[in-house]
């Protein structure tokens, strides 16, 4: 690969330390540095700072960008980062990127589009739960967001409370956790259960699952801000992917 391609990789950090062992040039460094703090396409800006102030680079939500958009800001974060991360993806969409990144993978389930760098180390634990089976899309995407910033994952579906038994079977696991996903549709009572059973945050996430007094997850979203148990916080309906950053953020903290 040649060493140009290689330098779009590095952060501010690497850019620095390459100057310092005199492995980069001062020139080569202002113009990788020239990229940032962001990078104008026209109908975009790419963050290209956003890792450097938060520890999370940008990521690409799919759903209604016109496919050259689109498949001009993959490529573009993909050269800057050396990986990217895309949620709320269609199929069409991953054979569109796949034709300017052949190594782009698709989760139909989650939908989310990603390529990651190669041996990518995960610490602490975060514990991802679902009231039914339903809910395991919304799950999958709190899940593989969590992983790609450095999670160590660990799933925990089909544990609602019409089967109680089914949850207390996974106790030990879920009380290991750093913190806590817990994703229901219906009433959305699986969080509060949680909450009363550990000792660390539990993330709510009200899924749009449900009959018809559901109100597409609001009846969810309802009982979880009500909810009687303490260190509950919610997120938006369907936000499995706000709920996997915010406990990534938890993990961090714990994991130093």
């Amino acid at each position: 690969m040649p060493v140009v391609w290689e330098r779009k990789y590095m952060d501010t950090k690497e850019i620095l330390e390459q100057v310092k062992k005199g492995d980069m040039s001062i020139d080569d460094a202002l113009l990788s540095l020239r990229r940032q703090p962001f990078e104008e396409l026209d109908f975009a800006k790419l963050d290209t700072h956003r890792k450097l102030r938060s520890g999370f680079h940008e990521v690409i939500y799919c759903a209604g960008k016109p496919d050259d958009y689109l498949k001009d800001i993959f490529l573009r974060m993909y050269e800057s980062e050396g990986e990217v991360f895309g949620t709320r993806a269609t199929g069409e969409q991953y054979e569109l990127i796949r034709s300017v990144i052949p190594e782009i993978s698709y989760n139909k389930v989650s939908r989310i589009l990603k390529c990651e760098k190669p041996g990518k180390e995960r610490s602490g634990l975060v514990a991802v739960c679902t009231a039914g089976t339903a809910d395991i899309p919304v799950a999958e995407e709190a899940a593989e967001t969590a992983e790609y910033f450095g999670t160590k994952v660990v799933r925990i579906y089909d544990v609602g409370v019409s089967g109680l038994h089914r949850l207390l079977s996974k106790l030990d696991d879920i009380q290991k956790a750093n913190c806590i996903i817990a994703v229901a549709g219906m009433e959305g009572a699986l969080a509060s259960v949680i909450g009363g059973l550990v000792s660390n945050p539990v993330i709510a996430v009200p899924t749009s699952v449900g009959y018809g007094a559901s109100f597409g997850g609001l009846s969810a979203l309802l009982t979880m801000i009500n909810s009687c148990a303490n260190g509950v916080s919610v997120v938006n309906i369907d936000n499995g992917y706000g709920a996997g950053y915010l406990a990534t953020q938890i993990n961090r903290l714990a994991v130093k």
